[in-house]
């Protein structure tokens, strides 16, 4: 099984990400590690750097699941995988899963600096709608477009038990 997850920040990627880690035994990858300079999440990598790790993730891992908002590396990703989850359950939900946010130990040094991000990460939900480029709803919607493997667009939050019950089509 391997599962790409694309969807604005606050969408629901990694818990999805992570009920399906527990449900198929997968590796999940967070696309926030390769996309920035370790413990800098405000110095982007050099993107051939980032797109190098992802290519070895998926091609060196049997089984897995990656996400993130970057609409280049899940195409890179899309090389090896078999479905493409995109989560677009809208505006009012993604800021409601941001206030409900744990600490992200990857992307801060303390919760402190986190919240010191917060508003920040919000202006940045909020213009997903409107903003072109990588992470922007438009690229997210022509990478699920140009996709020709098994998707889904999900709109809504999904249950635990879409992760379970969840089954790849034959290839």
């Amino acid at each position: 099984m391997r599962i790409a997850i694309l969807g604005n920040s606050g969408s629901g990627k990694s818990t999805l990400a992570q009920q399906l880690v527990r449900a198929h035994q997968l590796v999940a990858l967070d696309l926030d590690t390769v996309a920035w300079e370790p413990g800098q999440i405000a110095v982007a990598r050099e993107p051939q750097l980032a797109v190098a790790e992802v290519r070895h993730f998926c091609a060196s891992t049997p089984h897995w699941v990656v996400e993130g908002c970057y609409a280049g590396l899940i195409r890179e990703a899309l090389r090896y995988a078999a479905l493409l989850l995109f989560l677009e359950p809208g505006a009012a939900v993604c800021r409601a899963n941001c206030h409900d946010r744990p600490w992200e130990p990857h992307k801060f040094k303390s919760a402190q600096e986190q919240d010191r991000h917060f508003d920040y990460l919000l202006e940045w939900v909020d213009g997903y709608y409107h903003r072109s480029g990588d992470a922007s709803l438009r690229e997210h919607q022509a990478v699920f477009d140009a996709f020709g493997g098994q998707k889904y667009k999900l709109t809504h939050r999904t249950s635990p038990q879409f992760a379970e019950q969840l089954e790849l089509q034959p290839s």
